[in-house]
């Protein structure tokens, strides 16, 4: 008997050492299994809870004060934008002042001035000037501290800005003093406006100093500019390497005179000056068509003085300026300056046809007019106020020029006619700018034309603008 109790009491202890270590095995596979759910539970949160609210873990390398610009984070391809506000429109803009660099990247350095300070220095003399000027105004920094780019476009951003501009100093390896001058960056996958505003600050800072202008720059690497949501801009206002510009750029003087300047370009791109574009004698089918390309891609009306014999030999053109919205007046219907201007009967008789050929094609009745060389020439000295008389009691209205391409000449280049275009504006805040789109030469420069004047918005002539007559 004792000896069959001992066996059985032994066989039990074995089943009970095996029942233990079985539970204490599975104890310790839940344990193992609860800590990996844990971990990748864990995981997935930080990464919603990162992108959620726009955080990077952004390792930090020593980079030369030029390349630190460019340097793209890993999450720039799947978190490209922070989320922002609607823009804030011209009527209570908001402008971000970017003071490029600050604390432990202290940019480039020239005759042992730091990037950072310059720009910190500048910036902070725009903000009181527009400030003075009622604009509200909110700075990347005001002090001598780290901001990362994404934290410097993440509260653009957010903060729905109307514009951005950022702040900074150049730098030349090679010949350093002789490489100068001011250059102004945009980003092509930015706002289309972010071209003008790069215009504005490039054309107020070139004309109030004696810098060397070396023009607007489209730049796809530079963060700020390019995932900001709003129109924006890049100004390099020197170069620091450059021992005699650096002495300007450090002097308070001149640090006030570019912040002056900057200002007065914000102030043309919220309050620009306003320019009637207008186009005689067409249309034409190859040089027509170009200017209307032109035009359409930048979302430019125009206005299009047209010559009756020409609609009848081009009507699908003539359609097409009033399609594209477009305004039309009469120029005469044959170009015969003699004739024309015979008598005050003939020049009426004239613009009837050339006006019911219009109506005809595209069905518009047209109330405005150019005369032929202008309302005073020496073709129709003898005649020209019983013209406008007439004219003005049948309810037409003419509209003269106070600028102009002089693209009329046998003899010119397209250089020429942008700089008389240029020359002829003289800063005036209305301009009604004469061209003829049948001339190869001002289609060959109509982009440049278009784009030389960031500080006029382009408009069609209406019946409620108050004419330029001569």
């Amino acid at each position: 008997m004792y000896i069959g109790y001992a066996e059985y009491q032994k066989n039990v202890g074995r089943r009970i050492d095996k029942r233990a270590f079985l539970w204490l095995f599975a104890v310790l596979a839940a344990v193992c299994l609860l800590c990996c759910i844990a971990q990748v539970a864990g995981y997935q949160w930080s990464t919603v809870y990162r992108q959620n609210n726009d955080i990077e873990v952004v390792p930090f390398y020593s980079l030369p004060a030029l390349e630190i610009r460019t340097v793209l984070t890993e999450a720039d391809a799947a978190n490209r934008r922070a989320v922002s506000l609607p823009l804030r429109d011209a009527t209570n803009p908001l402008i971000v002042i970017d003071a490029g660099h600050g604390g432990v990247d202290g940019g480039c350095i020239g005759d042992n001035v730091l990037e950072k300070d310059v720009n910190l220095s500048i910036a902070m003399n725009i903000k009181e000037q527009l400030v003075e000027r009622g604009y509200e105004v909110l700075m990347t920094r005001e002090k001598d501290e780290t901001i990362s780019l994404e934290e410097r476009v993440k509260l653009a951003n957010e903060n729905g800005a109307t514009i951005y501009i950022s702040i900074h100093q150049n730098f030349s390896d090679e010949k350093p003093n002789e490489v100068n001058g001011i250059e102004t960056f945009y980003s092509t996958e930015s706002e289309i406006d972010s071209k003008r505003l790069a215009q504005l600050m490039q054309q107020q800072l070139t004309d109030s100093t004696d810098a060397r202008d070396r023009n607007i720059l489209a730049n796809e690497n530079l963060y700020v500019i390019r995932e900001t949501n709003m129109p924006a801009c890049l100004v390099e206002t020197g170069f620091l390497s450059n021992k005699e510009e650096c002495g300007r750029l450090v002097s308070e003087d001149y640090q006030k005179q570019l912040a002056a300047s900057i200002v007065s370009g914000v102030e043309l791109y919220f309050h620009p000056k306003t320019m009637y574009l207008t186009f005689d004698d067409g249309p034409s089918e190859e040089n027509t068509n170009a200017v209307l390309d032109a035009l359409k891609e930048r979302n430019i009306k125009a206005t299009f003085f047209l010559v009756g014999e020409n609609v009848e030999k081009h009507p699908e053109i003539a359609k097409r300026i009033v399609a594209e919205g477009h305004t039309i007046g009469i120029h005469c219907y044959n170009h015969d300056y003699e004739t024309l201007y015979k008598n005050a009967d003939a020049y009426v008789a004239d613009f009837e046809k050339a006006k019911a050929v219009v109506y005809q094609v595209t069905g518009v009745e047209a109330k405005m007019f150019r005369f032929p060389g202008g309302s005073i020439n020496s073709y129709n000295k003898k005649v020209y106020k019983e013209i406008a008389e007439k004219m003005t009691e049948k309810g037409y209205i003419y509209y003269d020029w106070n600028a102009s391409l002089e693209d009329a000449v046998k003899t010119s280049t397209p250089e020429i006619l942008l700089a008389n275009a240029k020359e002829s504006t003289l800063g005036r805040k209305k301009i009604v700018m004469l061209a003829h789109d049948v001339v190869y030469n001002t289609t060959c420069c109509i982009d440049a034309l278009l784009d030389q004047f960031p500080e006029y918005q382009m408009l069609p002539l209406t019946e409620e603008v108050e004419p330029i007559q001569f």
